[in-house]
């Protein structure tokens, strides 16, 4: 039982120093004081936040000047709405509970703030009676054919 004496420790393996030691400002310094052979190497855009980098792209969208809007509905549209409207005695209240819309939604088309629906269109020239659409806007809709 000598050869095993509990007081002796035996060290089998030292671990070297962590990346991020050998990485500091210290390690490196050290090691430039011991003469040792250093390699350094900048990692692009590493810890950077990549969306802001420029590409090609980016200048051709610098040079693009048209500026991109939705289309809204025309003003004509929205006299047409008001006037209709105003000859069946309908508030813009009453035309969005005819038509299932909020009021909101028919003052949007009245001042031509809104983005035409195709939808609200539709159900609007049917409460009113007039084309809101094609060619032939404010004039009336012509009556569907009856079904014999």
């Amino acid at each position: 039982m000598a050869e095993s004496d509990w007081d002796t420790v035996t060290v089998l393996r030292k671990k070297g120093p962590t990346a991020a030691q050998s990485k500091s400002k210290q390690a490196v310094a050290a090691a430039q004081r011991r003469g040792e052979e250093l390699e350094t190497s900048k990692k692009w855009a590493a810890g950077q936040n990549k969306q802001h980098v420029i590409t090609k792209n980016t200048a051709k969208l610098d040079r693009e000047t048209e500026e991109l809007q939705h289309q809204r509905v025309p003003l004509e549209v929205g006299k047409v709405i008001q006037q209709g409207r105003q000859n069946k005695g309908l508030t813009q209240k009453d035309l969005a509970t005819k038509i299932n819309e909020k009021p909101q939604v028919i003052a949007d088309y009245e001042c031509g703030k809104a983005i035409p629906n195709n939808q609200v269109m539709g159900k609007i020239e049917r409460a009113i009676g007039l084309k809101l659409r094609g060619r032939d806007i404010g004039k009336p809709m012509d009556p569907l054919p009856q079904k014999k």
